[in-house]
C-alpha cells in the first residue's frame, strides 16, 4: 500500500509539472484575438474609461511568474544538454506508459489529442530524462528489481478505462425526458449543467473522468454500461443512490499489462530515487553547466 501511495504522489507531481509548463508556455486562446502577443495593440483591457496597457500586463506577469517560468525553461535546457552529454534516452513506450497513468488517474477532462498530446509527451520525456540523470550512477541489482516487480505487479497493470460524462436526476421520468431531448439533438454537457443534481460534475458539463472496474467512486453499473456503448453514445436510465443517471462514453482506453522487461528501467529509477532520498530537480546540475541567469548566479 505504501508503494502504491508513493506512485500516486509521483504521478501527481508529474501531472502538476506538466500542467505548470503547459500553462505558461502555451498561449491562451484569446491572446491572438486581441494581439497581446504580437504587440499589435497597446491596450489589452478596458475598464470604464481606463485601459490596461500591454506593458503593465507583461510587467505584472514577469513580477508574479517570471522567475518560475525562466527556471522551467532553464531546467529543460539543462536536461537536454546533459542527456546528450551522457547519451541518456527514454523509450517511447515508457512515455506512453506514464501518459496512460496520468490520463486514467487524473484525467477529469482526460481526452488528450493532437498538439496537446505531443506537449504532454514532451514534458513526460523531460521528467523521465531527469530521473535517469539523477540515478545514472546508482547501483540497483536485478534481484532487487524483480522483487519490486513481483511485490507490486498491480502498479504495472493499467486497467481498461472509460472516459465518461453523466447526468443525474431525481426521477425516472426526468431521466426519460432528458434522453428524449438528447435524441432531438440537445447537448449532453448543456443538459448536465442545467439539470444534473450532482453539482460538482454538473459544473464540468457532466464530465467525471476515467472510470474503471477497480474504481469505487461510482456505481459498478457505470462500467457495465460503458462496455456496451460506442463513443458519443449514451445509456438508458440507471438507478443510482440519489435518483437516476444517464452516462455517455467519450473515450475508451484499452487496459495493458506491463512485463518486467517493459518496466525494468522505471523500477530501477524508482528504487534508486528512494535510496537517494533527494528532490527530483534539475537544480542539482546547474553548477555543472555553469548556469547564469537574470535572477542571479545560483538557483536557491
Amino acid at each position: 500500500m505504501k508503494n502504491n501511495q508513493l506512485w500516486i504522489i509521483i504521478a501527481g507531481l508529474l501531472l502538476l509539472n506538466c500542467l505548470t509548463v503547459a500553462f505558461f508556455i502555451k498561449p491562451p486562446e484569446w491572446a491572438g484575438k486581441i494581439g497581446v502577443l504580437s504587440g499589435t495593440k497597446e491596450v489589452v483591457a478596458n475598464v470604464g474609461n481606463e485601459g490596461v496597457s500591454r506593458q503593465e500586463w507583461l510587467n505584472e506577469m514577469e513580477n508574479r511568474y517570471g522567475q518560475v517560468v525562466l527556471k522551467d525553461l532553464i531546467d529543460q535546457k539543462v536536461i537536454e544538454q546533459l542527456a546528450n552529454k551522457y547519451k541518456i534516452k527514454v523509450s517511447d513506450e515508457a512515455v506512453e506508459h506514464e501518459l496512460r497513468l496520468v490520463q486514467t488517474m487524473y484525467g477529469s477532462n482526460g481526452q488528450i489529442k493532437g498538439s496537446d498530446e505531443q506537449k504532454w509527451k514532451e514534458q513526460i520525456r523531460y521528467s523521465l530524462l531527469l530521473e535517469e540523470l539523477l540515478t545514472k550512477d546508482a547501483i540497483v541489482t536485478e534481484e532487487e528489481m524483480k522483487d519490486y516487480y513481483n511485490d507490486n505487479k498491480d502498479l504495472f497493470n493499467v486497467p481498461t478505462s472509460y472516459l465518461l460524462s453523466h447526468i443525474v436526476v431525481k426521477t425516472e421520468n426526468e431521466a426519460k425526458e432528458t434522453i428524449k431531448e438528447l435524441e432531438q439533438g440537445s447537448s449532453f454537457s448543456t443538459l448536465a449543467m442545467e439539470r444534473s443534481i450532482e453539482e460538482f460534475s454538473a459544473n464540468q458539463g457532466g464530465d467525471i473522468g476515467f472510470v474503471s472496474e477497480e474504481d469505487d467512486r461510482y456505481p459498478h453499473a457505470y462500467v457495465d454500461q460503458a462496455k456496451k456503448l460506442k463513443t458519443k453514445e449514451w445509456s438508458k436510465p440507471l438507478e443510482v443512490k440519489n435518483g437516476y443517471a444517464i452516462i455517455m462514453l467519450k473515450q475508451k482506453l484499452e487496459g495493458k499489462k506491463y512485463s518486467f522487461k517493459q518496466v525494468k528501467g522505471q523500477i530501477r529509477r524508482q528504487i534508486a530515487l528512494e535510496q537517494m532520498d533527494t528532490p527530483v530537480s534539475a537544480s542539482a546540475f546547474w553548477n555543472e553547466l555553469k548556469v547564469d541567469w537574470f535572477y542571479g548566479e545560483k538557483n536557491e
